[in-house]
């Protein structure tokens, strides 16, 4: 229940940051850095919907792993090029595949567990 909570308000997170890149930043950034901000907003709503599927996914074994790999690498990816956007430090380019990896495994960890039925053998 509550990765879908927190997924949810990572969606809700990720809309209005994507919102207020196209209309904050539209002019204060250039097209590079508005892209990367772009990016950074996807992304966490790619992580929000990640969040979402795990908390549906009930108490399957591994959904909980799922669901921390996924939280912390969207958290990891979105600040990081939401940094750079912002005029950030090159370095944070070297942690961001970090965040990228996490989303992929979580996804990837989700899929299996996804797999195997919920507890009690029946699908909700």
């Amino acid at each position: 229940m509550t990765a879908g909570a927190l997924g949810a308000w990572l969606c809700a997170l990720s809309v209005a940051g994507g919102a207020f890149g196209a209309h904050a930043l539209r002019g204060r950034l250039d097209p590079d850095h508005l892209q990367l901000w772009e990016t950074a907003a996807r992304y966490a709503l790619y992580g929000g919907f990640g969040l979402l599927a795990c908390g549906l996914a009930g108490k399957r074994p591994g959904v909980r792993a799922a669901a921390w790999a996924i939280g912390v690498g969207a958290a990891i990816f979105a600040s990081t090029v939401g940094a750079l956007a912002l005029g950030g430090p090159r370095l944070l380019g070297a942690v961001t595949p970090l965040g990228g990896l996490g989303l992929i495994a979580g996804f990837a960890v989700l899929g299996f567990a996804m797999l195997s039925p919920p507890p009690g053998g029946r699908e909700d």
